[in-house]
């Protein structure tokens, strides 16, 4: 895998060490699998491997799905799903960019509802607002950039493109509801624990 097992006298804890965080997955998987089974050699090791690579996918698709339902944003393209998925791998500051996602979805939608504005159309863009996350280093660009262009192509709504693009001030925002997405990205990333270092330190008041 590519991957360093570190076992030292911390009692029960075994650390992975890697700064692939999809090879660190890999990793857990494989070995959790050889720790639940009991037999450990290097022909189990291989097939535990195999296994745990071939159910990456699945375990991306998984995870957008659920994603998706625990922010209540419904009706999305399959690779828009997937392209989430991806981002339970990513962190921010130390912050899980697909739990923050939730979380900037639930936050938009009570302060739209508060607001009298578009509840569905605020939720459904804080959900997506970090989506170009997932792909800014193979296709190159700003996330908010990245992820609009993403939206428009899987068929999302003017407005909910103009939300993620709009989101770091890179365009002007054509609605209420992207204004929300911005304060919702913000209350998100300032709340006490959610981030670590430098930037975390600032945001908070």
């Amino acid at each position: 895998t590519g991957v360093n097992v570190i076992v030292d006298e911390t009692p029960d804890s075994v650390t992975l060490s890697c700064f692939d965080p999809e090879r660190r997955e890999v990793a857990a998987v494989a070995l959790a699998s050889l720790v639940a089974d009991g037999r450990i050699h290097p022909q189990r090791i291989e097939i535990a491997y195999a296994e745990a690579v071939a159910g990456a996918a699945e375990r991306t698709r998984a995870a957008g799905h659920d994603a998706a339902e625990r922010a209540g944003v419904a009706g999305l393209h399959p690779d828009l799903v997937e392209t989430l998925g991806r981002l339970r791998l990513r962190t921010s500051y130390g912050q899980n960019v697909l739990e923050h996602l939730v979380e900037c979805a639930q936050i938009a939608a009570v302060m739209g509802a508060e607001l009298g504005a578009d509840v569905e159309l605020a939720r459904r863009a804080a959900f997506l607002h970090d989506v170009g996350k997932a792909l800014t280093a193979e296709l190159g660009g700003t996330h908010a950039q990245v992820g609009a262009e993403l939206a428009e192509r899987w068929g999302e709504p003017a407005d909910v493109v103009n939300a993620i693009a709009a989101h770091h001030d890179e365009v002007p925002k054509a609605t209420v509801e992207a204004v929300l997405v911005q304060a919702a990205d913000a209350l998100s990333a300032a709340r006490p624990g959610a981030r670590r270092g430098p930037r975390a330190r600032r945001r908070q008041p």
